[in-house]
């Protein structure tokens, strides 16, 4: 594995995000002086907040799995959810879904409850498939986890180079994982409400079910299998503990504090002559902080400002236009679905990939849309909001939509008015009341991705296409520098909570050189 060049005592993090906080947690726990600088007044990056005036509310990823790698991150440097004062609870149901013919089906992580879910909305034939899927997906996670997902690339031989990685990739391959994620879940399930719940996930790669790597299969096991969770607080609680726990252990976060760019040298005699080597970094306050190394955190749509450039041809994932705000609690106690995660399909579902997925210029909006609602209260009370007219509870509306490549929309304009369908389509649907009560204090689209620097309009970074995934995804170590490093969903091993986590660990190690550090085990088990 490549390591940065000359001795790193002093690390600059760029971002107080996931990725930023691992890594900074996991170069803290081996004892190197690491100063985390981010712009925003608090820590998060994409697992953030919005601020209102009686209540917060998550502004990102609401999903968490793997909530071990949160426990490995803390481990670094000695502690535990319990220090933090961290409180993560399972899900259950993780998700709950409801179709266009007025049918639901609950997606459970524990096998007999699934089953039985199962047999209940699909019939009995329909649970022997799912149970020989569930086992194909556990056994293709756990062939890909520690060699491929929790590793660094130096290059694509890295994936034959020794006998764990040529084992692991031959199980792989035994799996199926080089055909595609769509036809494999269809050999195991014949009902198509059942197999939308197994592969929405691939949207997460940017990609479609039939267009996804089976080895993509990860990604469900996660959502189905291992446990979706949810921790007290919100989201944004865990990277408010991730902070804590850096700063306790005597790390240095500065917030409000952009970086404009780095100071670079050109190194010579060394064993990368003609590479630029950091020896600052740049703040919007004129200021110039010295480092031996930089971790940078930025998404892959705003890197030029470092000095650095993306690869040509990359592809990034579709978009999402997302509505935040509260309604009334007694309004949405009539909703025919009450759970802290619903899925609403549409009938169409090739159709909307193929709409929000397209190339350039040919995207467009879903026209039959698929819609996620997160309602954080019925799981986290403490989330309800008490006003003069009543309870409320905070509402996210997240709906899949293409990148500004694949269509250039005018999102400033159009943005409050496709709100409006989206929420009369809901409407129609059964959640009465919701366009007229639903009171929206921030909408995110396209464009104020752009506006934060996100590749395309899209905070799914790049997708993970067969030429964008493990070893030929972009390296965390950019070409031409010589002691800077990347971080975050856009680079190895990709999108996810889990993965961006493991993004900064990653990161870290090309710095220390070992991932001794880390204090915990990272196998995960893939068994319930």
């Amino acid at each position: 594995m490549k390591t940065v060049v000359g001795q790193a005592n002093h690390v600059v993090v760029v971002g107080a995000g996931l990725a930023g906080l691992g890594a900074a947690l996991h170069l803290r726990g081996a004892g190197l002086e690491v100063t985390v600088l981010e712009r925003a007044d608090h820590p998060g990056g994409r697992v953030g907040r919005y601020r209102f005036a009686d209540y917060e509310i998550d502004s990102g990823a609401t999903v968490l799995t793997l909530p071990e790698t949160i426990d490995n991150a803390l481990a670094a440097v000695g502690q535990t959810r319990e220090d933090v004062g961290l409180r993560i609870h399972r899900l259950a149901p993780a998700y709950h879904a409801r179709f266009a013919d007025g049918s639901d089906i609950r997606v459970f992580d524990d096998a007999e409850q699934m089953a039985a879910e199962v047999t209940r909305a699909c019939g009995p034939r329909e649970a022997r498939g799912y149970r020989r899927l569930r086992d194909w997906l556990g056994r293709m996670y756990e062939a890909e986890f520690d060699e491929f997902m929790n590793a660094d690339f130096d290059s694509p031989l890295d994936m034959v180079r020794t006998p764990a990685a040529r084992s692991a990739l031959a199980r792989v391959v035994r799996l199926g994982g080089l055909g595609k994620l769509g036809p494999r879940v269809r050999s195991y399930l014949r009902d198509e409400r059942l197999t939308r719940l197994f592969t929405f996930q691939a949207l997460y790669a940017g990609t479609a079910p039939d267009q996804a790597l089976a080895v993509y299969g990860a990604i469900p096991n996660m959502d189905t299998c291992l446990g979706v969770y949810f921790p007290e607080g919100g989201m944004r609680a865990v990277t408010t503990a991730l902070a804590e726990a850096f700063t306790a252990a005597g790390g240095r976060l500065e917030l409000g504090t952009e970086v404009t760019g780095i100071e670079y040298a050109t190194r010579k005699g060394t064993a990368s002559p003609g590479a630029r080597h950091a020896e600052a970094v740049r703040t919007v306050d004129g200021r110039n902080v010295a480092c031996d190394a930089v971790v940078i955190t930025a998404d892959l749509g705003s890197i030029r400002r470092f000095g650095l450039r993306n690869r040509r041809g990359l592809r990034a994932s579709p978009s999402a236009v997302v509505a935040h705000g509260t309604v009334p609690a007694e309004v949405a106690a009539r909703w025919p679905v009450q759970a802290h995660h619903t899925i609403e399909f549409g009938a169409a579902w090739e159709q909307t990939f193929r709409e929000i997925a397209a190339g350039k210029g040919r995207g467009k909006l879903m026209s039959d849309p698929s819609l996620l609602l997160t309602r954080p209260a019925l799981t986290d009370a403490g989330q309800f909001v008490d006003r003069a007219d009543g309870r409320w509870e905070p509402l996210s509306l997240l709906a899949p939509c293409p990148n500004l490549t694949s269509a250039p929309l005018d999102w400033d304009r159009i943005g409050p008015a496709y709100l409006r369908e989206l929420l009369a389509t809901l409407e129609q649907r059964g959640y009465s009341g919701i366009g007229e009560y639903f009171r929206v204090d921030h909408l995110d689209t396209p464009a104020t991705w752009a506006a934060q620097g996100m590749i395309a309009g899209t905070p799914f970074s790049v997708a993970h296409l067969f030429r964008q995934t493990g070893p030929l995804r972009p390296r965390n170590l950019p070409r031409g520098v010589d002691n800077v490093v990347l971080a975050g969903c856009g680079t190895t091993p990709g999108v996810g909570v889990p993965t961006t986590l493991l993004s900064g660990e990653l990161a870290a190690a090309r710095i220390t050189g070992s991932r001794a550090h880390t204090g915990s085990d990272h196998r995960v088990s893939v068994r319930n």
